[in-house]
């Protein structure tokens, strides 16, 4: 049986720990918001892009664009170019865990193809690193101050890859935010850019616009910014679904606490009361026998 010291000094190292939850929870919601203010302001931008895309998609080949270009089914196999987006950090319940598990399923299912991949992320540089993966690039420590070049150069390495021919196809890992209570683990094919069917929304009409240097010319052009825009929404997606991961998870560490607080608490009243009801039984016994 633990004594009254021992109980005490559990309870004040169960007090200790609960503060630094708490103050990890309300980080996390501070950078939550922030987070999902991010995603807001740049879904605008991602539809318009798509919108324009679409309309300059029914007026140039869009076959001949080397980013939408498919492999030839006879041709030879090259690896797939997987993007990973993990955390830098833990402390986030699954988050990471069902990343590198969806990952992981990616390549198996990727029979007789080689995987290379693309590291976004200390936990998933870490675990893939250590056993022998093909890493063709790494980017850790973003997250704290994110910004769009980080998806730019992520871009690149994947366009040229592509363009290379030295992979088939590139797909991407990501937690997508959907609440604060659910994030989904999301693949998606980067390249080649599926077809842009080149129409509009059927209760959306857009206006003619008329295009300088032409539309070929400036098709060429947004098509990469297409692609670094689908990277900037997953790093962003990524990051909301981290700290709406982490505040759920701290939330929980700070109840775990408060009921383990409580326990000890009770067991420790119960402790005193024995060792008080215990002496004053000595205390009679040794009346009684003067």
């Amino acid at each position: 049986m633990p004594s009254l010291l021992d109980l005490r000094r559990r309870i004040r190292a169960v007090k200790s720990t609960q503060q630094i939850t708490k103050a990890m929870k309300a980080i996390a919601a501070s950078r939550l918001r922030k987070a999902q203010d991010r995603i807001l302001g740049a879904r605008p931008f991602a539809q318009q892009m798509h919108r324009v895309l679409s309309g300059l998609a029914a007026q140039v080949d869009t076959s001949a664009h080397p980013l939408l270009a498919r492999r030839a089914l006879d041709g030879p196999e090259r690896p797939i170019l997987l993007v990973v987006v993990t955390a830098d950090k833990g402390l986030c319940g699954g988050f990471n865990t069902n990343i590198i598990k969806e990952a992981g399923g990616v390549i198996t299912n990727a029979v007789q193809r080689q995987v290379s991949l693309g590291l976004v992320g200390r936990k998933g540089r870490d675990f893939f690193g250590k056993r022998g993966f093909d890493v063709r690039f790494e980017l850790v420590n973003i997250f704290t101050q994110l910004k769009y070049s980080h998806a730019q150069a992520i871009a690149r390495a994947a366009i040229e890859a592509f363009t290379e021919n030295e992979v088939d196809s590139v797909q991407l890992v990501y937690n997508e935010f959907k609440s604060v209570m659910q994030q989904r683990v999301v693949v998606d094919q980067v390249l080649p850019i599926r077809p842009l069917d080149g129409t509009a929304d059927q209760d959306e009409l857009l206006p003619e616009y008329l295009y300088e240097p032409g539309p070929a010319a400036i098709f060429d052009t947004l098509i990469p910014r297409h692609v670094e825009i689908q990277f900037y929404r997953a790093l962003l997606e990524s990051a909301a679904a981290e700290h709406a991961a982490r505040l759920t998870a701290m939330d929980a560490a700070s109840n775990n606490a408060t009921d383990m607080i409580e326990d000890l608490t009770l067991y420790m009243n119960k402790v005193r009361q024995a060792t008080i009801t215990r002496e004053i039984i000595e205390v009679v016994s040794g009346a009684e026998a003067l």
